[in-house]
């Protein structure tokens, strides 16, 4: 076998390979031996069938086999010759021309055919100790905890029967059947729904329409289904549903005590404060880190500019993309609507993708120089919380990652990518400053925001702002992700 090196350009090789149809011969003579004493052909004893019978009967299967690992084999031995860090899968090209192949498929020609491969860059690492950044933190106000406990004290409160018409804050029973142009939808009937006055929990404007109800009533209540509703066939279509109210129920009185507590399963209302505290708590930190976490990778994008393999950045970007396009026909909006064009918005994302693959190739180098490393434990435990979020489905879930090592290594990447990041925030000066709940979650209060609109790296349209805040997530891009299985 021979393999030479036709060319090299910036990230890109292509070698030509030639493996002698002496070669070829000689491996299919050895596996056709082999399949000798495996087979069972009537008329001949085991073991005893002439190869050149076997040739005819099995020779052309055998020596796919044998091309294909021929075909493995060039792989392994450029990427080991040259001592190359592959961005991609070698891409493959064998002979086109029929006679060719046949006659390769007879071992009376030589196996010619070509190789290209992307490969990593190379980069040097820059030191990060003389950058500072600011944490910011805050403290779960009291009143947030107080809010929260009036919310579970309000859906806890009893209800009951009333005479009269139903006001906001009561609730009302009822059967419902909805039609678009006169005909009944999937999912728009039920019975004995209870609906909450004011609760915003139905369509807008469904609760609204019920008030002044009373037990027995029959009306009909129209409503029109959000553009971004979740039903792509009901979005903005205009629906009647005819209403039969079976009851009407006023809300008794919200007591927060510790039998409110109790309800819900706690000793004591103190317990249940402790539950709630802590949850938001760390909500608040995890707001914190994924703050911190965007500041450190936009130091680190300012420091490096190198090329990157074409084909991870058209991986990301398309999958950038396809949800870009997913929420806009989700939304019912247009790239006009958004104050853009459609050419503008891929520039904007092929940045942010660019940005991304840039990343994960910095964290994947980091962390191979530090030893960073993902045990089986933490893989296991990352499963774990990932089947939580599926109730009711957690063994199927784990038998999914048990058995898909792919699938398993999107788990360990984001875990692999956490602790570099960790690594890399003990490089640098981290200043803490104490801010209230509003000003750490501006920018998820605000899809608007300055820090949103930024121009280095977030689209600037609203809708776009609302996709670029999980630009500081590059733990999917490949490099990041093979490396992190790598560990």
């Amino acid at each position: 076998m021979q393999a030479t090196e036709t060319l090299s350009e910036g990230l890109k090789r292509e070698f030509k390979v030639v493996v002698p149809a002496a070669d070829l011969e000689s491996k299919l003579s050895s596996e056709l031996a082999g399949l000798n004493g495996r087979v069972r052909i009537n008329g001949f004893r085991p073991g005893k069938v002439p190869v050149a019978h076997l040739r005819r009967l099995y020779g052309p299967s055998v020596m796919a086999d044998v091309v294909q690992n021929a075909i493995n084999e060039a792989n392994r031995k450029i990427i080991d010759d040259n001592s190359l860090r592959l961005a991609g899968e070698p891409k493959v090209t064998l002979p086109e021309d029929k006679d060719e192949i046949e006659a390769v498929i007879a071992a009376k020609r030589d196996l010619a055919f070509s190789v290209a491969l992307e490969v990593l860059p190379t980069f040097e690492l820059k030191p990060l100790d003389g950058v500072t950044l600011e944490r910011e933190v805050a403290e779960v106000p009291e009143s947030e905890v107080d809010e929260a406990i009036e919310r579970l004290a309000g859906e806890a409160r009893p209800f009951s029967e009333k005479d009269g018409e139903a006001a906001t804050g009561d609730r009302v029973v009822i059967d419902f059947v909805g039609t678009i142009d006169g005909t009944p939808f999937e999912g728009g009937s039920s019975q004995d729904i209870r609906v909450e006055i004011g609760s915003g929990s139905f369509i807008p404007g469904f609760e609204e329409q019920l008030i002044g109800a009373k037990k027995d009533e029959e009306r009909t209540v129209v409503v029109t289904f959000p553009t971004d509703y979740q039903a792509d066939h009901l979005a903005g279509k205009e629906a009647s549903f005819a209403v039969t109210v079976k009851g009407v129920e006023a809300a008794g009185e919200a007591k927060i005590d510790d039998e409110l507590a109790k309800t819900i399963g706690f000793d004591s209302l103190d317990a249940l404060k402790n539950v709630i505290r802590g949850s938001l708590e760390r909500d608040f930190n995890a707001h914190t880190r994924r703050k911190i976490k965007k500041k450190l990778l936009d130091a680190l994008d300012t420091q490096y500019d190198f090329a990157l393999p074409p084909s991870l950045v058209d991986q990301e970007f398309a999958g950038v993309w396809q949800q870009v396009l997913a929420d806009l026909k989700q939304s019912g909006r247009t790239f006009e609507d958004e104050g853009t064009t459609e050419e503008a918005s891929k520039d904007d994302y092929r940045k942010i993708a660019e940005r991304r693959v840039r990343l994960g190739l910095v964290l994947a180098e980091v962390g191979d120089r530090a030893g960073v490393t993902v045990s089986d434990d933490e893989v296991s435990r990352g499963v774990v919380e990932r089947a939580r979020q599926f109730p009711g489905q957690e063994k199927a879930v784990w038998d999914f990652y048990s058995k898909n090592p792919q699938a398993l290594a999107e788990i360990r990447a984001p875990i692999f990518e956490e602790k570099v990041v960790d690594h890399l925030l003990g490089q640098t000066t981290v200043t803490d400053k104490t801010v209230t709940r509003e000003e750490l979650f501006a920018d998820e209060d605000d899809e608007a925001s300055a820090e949103a609109d930024k121009p280095a790296d977030k689209p600037k349209a609203k809708t776009r702002a609302k996709k670029a805040k999980s630009d500081d997530k590059v733990a999917d891009d490949k490099a990041a992700d093979e490396d992190a299985s790598a560990s």
